[in-house]
């Protein structure tokens, strides 16, 4: 694939996912964003802001099987990744695949099972395969994971681990919609033409399949970074490590992320060349659910988005 047929392509995929999503423009590209570089994305804001249209919406475009998993205190492991069922005619056990066979799969309010079932998701996002009474069964090739979180609700939720956060690739904001966005979505709601109604009409049509996919995420290759661009995400992570605010720093995990995401939206950009621009845009998404701030930072009421900053503002951009 051209670099200008991954461009187009690209487009065509944003249009149609803007049919459905209205206003939520930087959300649906670093969703897109991760889906082109293989990754998982954490989905924050509060309820009725589009977060689960938001995934549903780019399975249908990207021409892959969705499936929902409501996240509850009672979940449990097998719930998720499935389990071994006996076969009294055969005599023997078979193997029941749970909802996390998909291409696209929400875990949503993911916060609000306990430890155990969410580890259940490390092994099938990081390694892309389930492990079940010995036996190992690979997940789709496009497979991704967009779990949801309530930013304002912490009653009867368990926080992610910082293990599991890291294999998330971003953290992506979906705030309130500004009043002409609320307005336009009223109006649609009294003419029956709402989001929801869209989708499941078939408003939207599936534009990509796997192998498509594939063909795009082999087409970033053709994205040119500097050296000196990569040395500047390099520095920016290892900053997180020695600034006096933050308690935990980011991993090699988030460079990796950060150059990744960063050639994706140069992509989306339609450009073939990553600027110091696409870095800074992308790393507030790529760090702040990496890193922990010291509690005197934290009291003193400083946020991990305004460290972020801080750190931006620090290292020298590449000329």
């Amino acid at each position: 694939m051209t670099l200008e047929q991954m461009q187009q392509a690209l487009a065509a995929v944003r249009a149609e996912i803007h049919q459905v999503v209205i206003g939520q423009d930087e959300a649906v590209d670093h969703a897109l964003i991760a889906i082109l570089c293989g990754q998982h994305a954490l989905l924050e804001g509060v309820p009725g802001v589009a977060k689960t249209l938001l995934a549903r919406t780019l399975a249908v475009v990207m021409g892959g099987r969705f499936q929902r998993i409501q996240f509850t205190p009672d979940l449990m492991p097998a719930d998720i990744t499935g389990t071994s069922i006996f076969n009294l005619q055969k005599n023997e056990f078979t193997f029941s695949p749970g909802p996390i066979f998909a291409d696209y799969v929400l875990a949503d309010e993911i916060n609000r099972a306990p430890a155990k079932t969410q580890s259940a998701l490390l092994e099938a996002m990081q390694e892309r395969q389930v492990t079940i009474d010995r036996q190992t069964y690979l997940l789709p090739e496009g497979f991704t994971v967009f779990a949801t979180q309530n930013p304002i609700e912490f009653e009867g939720t368990y926080a992610l681990a910082e293990a599991q956060k890291d294999r998330f690739m971003l953290k992506i904001r979906v705030p309130l919609p500004d009043r002409n966005t609320e307005l336009e979505l009223a109006r649609r709601l009294l003419i029956g033409d709402s989001p929801e109604r869209r989708l499941t009409g078939g408003g939207v049509r599936p534009l990509l399949s796997n192998e498509w996919l594939s063909a795009l995420r082999a087409g970033l290759l053709q994205v040119r970074m500097r050296d000196e661009l990569t040395a500047y995400i390099l520095d920016v992570v290892r900053r997180t490590r020695a600034e006096e605010c933050i308690l935990v720093g980011a991993g090699p995990r988030a460079t990796q992320a950060l150059v990744g995401a960063a050639r994706a939206r140069a992509a989306l950009s339609l450009r073939d060349f990553v600027t110091p621009d696409d870095v800074k845009a992308m790393a507030g998404a790529v760090l702040e659910h990496r890193l922990i701030l010291r509690p005197e930072f934290e009291v003193e009421g400083m946020t991990v988005e305004e460290a972020v900053k801080k750190i931006l503002a620090a290292v020298p951009v590449p000329a």
